[in-house]
This record gives structure tokens, sequence and C-alpha cells, in this order.
């Protein structure tokens, strides 16, 4: 079995596979607060939930953008599974060329969804990940990463009006009704909800124009479904991208480990 995580800034997910199934996976909110002990008792939960015992688990594939957090899970590894797991990043194959001026400052998990991308499709893409930042990486037909754009995500963009504008409450992240909004409420829902959907379709837009490529846009990330529905420029939503990203990195960078055999060394 193998653990994979994907530790965002707001949210980390983990999932388990067997083989080349993925048994479940989980959401839980990124701490720099919660400690090895801690993510053992919740790997503990979480296995239990499968019926599986922690000696079943073989491997472990970690990408995570907060680095006080990968330390913990350093910890937990040595210390519930007496390995060392690894880690997306520097002397990690990807098989993907990183055509940019600074590769090192590509995001691990754009990296692992830009990888798993194009290992699924093989052609030139664009990837929009709808985390606490809206990241659009863009992936050529060779599966050469060429470059993104960043851009403040839907959460952190209303929190920003909410706090910066002291009568403005806070409201739900729906579609209001109409663009022209009729109370204070769906003026910011309108300004948020349609003013992203205008962001996406017009950098989508702006992307294919500048790359003159014909590029599968694919969706993954919190939001992902959410904002597919309203537009019709997103043409997948893979909600398990970063997931399978990080499952293929593993076999791709361990050939000849099985999964089958127990990682514990006692």
């Amino acid at each position: 079995m193998l653990v994979v995580i994907d530790v965002g800034n707001t949210h980390t997910v983990l999932g388990i596979y067997r083989d080349e199934q993925l048994l479940d996976n989980w959401r839980i909110s990124t701490s720099t607060h919660r400690t090895r002990d801690e993510y053992i008792i919740l790997l503990q939960e979480f296995l239990r939930s499968l019926e599986a015992d922690r000696r079943e688990v073989a491997g472990m594939m970690i990408s995570c953008v907060v680095p006080p957090v990968l330390n913990e899970l350093m910890g937990l590894a040595s210390k519930y599974f007496h390995f060392r797991p690894l880690v997306v990043g520097p002397g990690i194959k990807t098989g993907l060329p990183i055509l940019i001026d600074n590769p090192r400052e590509v995001g691990a998990d754009r990296i692992v969804n830009a990888v798993a991308a194009f290992q699924r499709h093989k052609r030139a893409m664009v990837i929009i990940d709808f985390g606490t930042a809206t990241t659009f990486d863009c992936v050529s037909q060779k599966g050469e990463y060429i470059g993104g754009v960043i851009a403040p995500g839907m959460h952190i963009s209303m929190e920003a009006l909410c706090q910066r504008a002291s009568k403005l409450p806070r409201v739900e992240l729906i579609r209001p009704p109409e663009v022209v909004g009729r109370n204070t409420v769906q003026c910011m829902q309108s300004g948020v909800v349609y003013g992203y959907l205008s962001l996406v379709e017009g950098l989508v837009a702006r992307i294919k124009e500048e790359l003159k490529l014909d590029l599968l846009v694919i969706a993954t990330g919190g939001l992902a479904r959410v904002v597919a529905r309203e537009t019709e420029v997103i043409d997948e939503v893979d909600e398990f991208l970063t997931l399978e990203g990080l499952k293929y990195l593993y076999d791709l960078n361990t050939p000849n480990k099985s999964l089958d055999k127990p990682g514990l060394t006692r």
C-alpha cells in the first residue's frame, strides 16, 4: 500500500493506494501546529476505516508547499512506518522538462498536476487548480512545462474584501440570480462569482491565443466542480489529479519496489 499526501496552504489531502486503486481519500485543514503524533492518530483512524494495518504500507509520497508541515510528516513516516518518504522536489525524477527561468520556483503541487495530466492525455493542455491560489499551468504537446499564471483564490478574494471593507458582511459563495445585484449580498456574490468566471474564461482565452495551441483545459482542486458548472471553457474536472500524480511519481522513482512488501523494518 502507498500513502500519498498533498499539503496545500489551506487543506491537506491524503490518499491510500493498493496497487493501482485509490482506496479512499481524506481532506483535512493544513496546520503548522499539528504534530507528528497527531498525524499518526489521524492515519491510524484512516487505516482502520479501510480495515488495513500499518504493516501493509510500503511507501509514502509527499507534495508540500508548507515547510513546517513537511518536517512533521517526515517525522510521522520515521516514527510510525520506519521508512523515509519520497518528497517532490530537487532530485526527484518527473519526466517533465521545466522550461522556465528558475525551475525551483514552481510549486511541487503544480509539477505533480502537470505530470499526472500529461501522462493521462499526452497532449498540450492547461491545468487549473482551484485552491488557496488559483494556478494555471501550461504543458506543451511534447510534455514540457512552459509556464503558468497565479491568481488569488475565490475564498481569499472574498476574505480580503470583507477584511478591508468594514461594512461588507461575509457571504456565501454561490451564484446570485442576476449579474446586477439588488442588495449588498447579491452584489458581493456577483463580483466574486461572476468576476471569477470572467477571470478564468479571460485567462484561458489569452493563454490559447498566446501559445497558438489546441489546449485541453483540466480543472482540479476544491472549487473545480463549482466553477466548471458555470463555464464551458473547462473540458474536464479531475479531483484526484494530484493524488494520481503522486502515485505516478512514486512508481517512477521506485521502479523495483513492490507496494505489496511491508515498509516496517522491525
